[in-house]
């Protein structure tokens, strides 16, 4: 029980480190980063996202209903992706916040200005992130082999590399609109300080709530893939760099891949 709670406490710890030191990139590109770049690291944040919702959420999540539901053990898996999606829109529509790379403004109306809006579109956007960590670690304990502790923590691996260009894709932007560097590095801070608390409640309800946990990890992994698929690809501007962030979507999805295999 002791070599978990510091497997779990590393796990948290370390998705919340990536984001900071990702953020800290603000302090050595003094003019930012060019848009190949930043389609190559958007496309690498977003291959690692759709591999760790496949991989490590979608697949323990119909092996963990086959005892109960047989031949129905995909139901969870659909349902709860499709919630999990749902859940997100829903932060769309009442969080107002503004998009990194399209700039297009969402939510409602609000006075808050131009760089809370960028703040609190990273900052919800990264609370399936933690769930998706905090689900795997309650699962695993639940489950109590050395085996599923590993591969939870492949997963906080495979979320904390990805929270790299994610904290720098925060912070980077966030520049333009403060003109402070230290402001910048904080808000990049702030906006991953969310995954460790989304986290923690992910695994208290997955530890404790055993029957539901093949619905809260395919929730996870929906709630990650409409990230992907409506913030980190339409920021990276594919049409504009589309082999740089094709191949960086490529190669996250295969570092996740090889990460979930060799270590669960």
């Amino acid at each position: 029980m002791e070599n978990n709670t510091t497997a779990i406490i590393i796990g948290f710890s370390f998705i919340f480190i990536m984001t900071s030191l990702g953020a800290a990139m603000i302090f050595f590109f003094r003019k930012g980063i060019s848009q190949r770049t930043n389609a190559l690291l958007l496309g690498f944040a977003a291959g690692i996202m759709v591999a760790a919702s496949v991989w490590s959420l979608l697949i323990p999540s119909i092996e963990g209903a086959s005892g109960r539901y047989g031949n129905l053990a995909w139901v969870p898996a659909a349902v709860g992706f499709v919630l999990g999606g749902l859940f997100l829109m829903l932060l769309d529509k009442v969080v107002p916040h503004i998009h990194g790379g399209t700039l297009l403004e969402e939510g409602p109306r609000s006075h808050f200005n131009k760089s809370i809006k960028l703040f609190l579109a990273v900052t919800i956007h990264n609370i399936p992130e933690g769930l998706s960590v905090g689900f795997a670690f309650g699962a695993a304990v639940a489950i109590g082999t050395p085996e599923v502790i590993v591969s939870a923590m492949g997963l906080a691996l495979g979320i904390g590399i990805q929270n790299f260009p994610e904290g720098a894709a925060v912070s980077l932007p966030m520049y333009g609109v403060t003109k402070s560097r230290s402001k910048s590095f904080w808000y990049g801070v702030g906006s991953g300080a969310v995954e460790p608390v989304a986290a923690v409640l992910g695994f208290l309800l997955a530890s404790h709530l055993v029957v539901l946990q093949p619905w809260l990890l395919a929730f996870a992994a929906g709630a990650m893939v409409f990230v992907v698929t409506e913030d980190l690809i339409p920021d990276a501007n594919l049409s504009d760099n589309q082999h740089w962030g094709t191949w960086g979507v490529m190669a996250g999805f295969v570092l996740m891949m090889v990460l979930d295999v060799a270590l669960g």
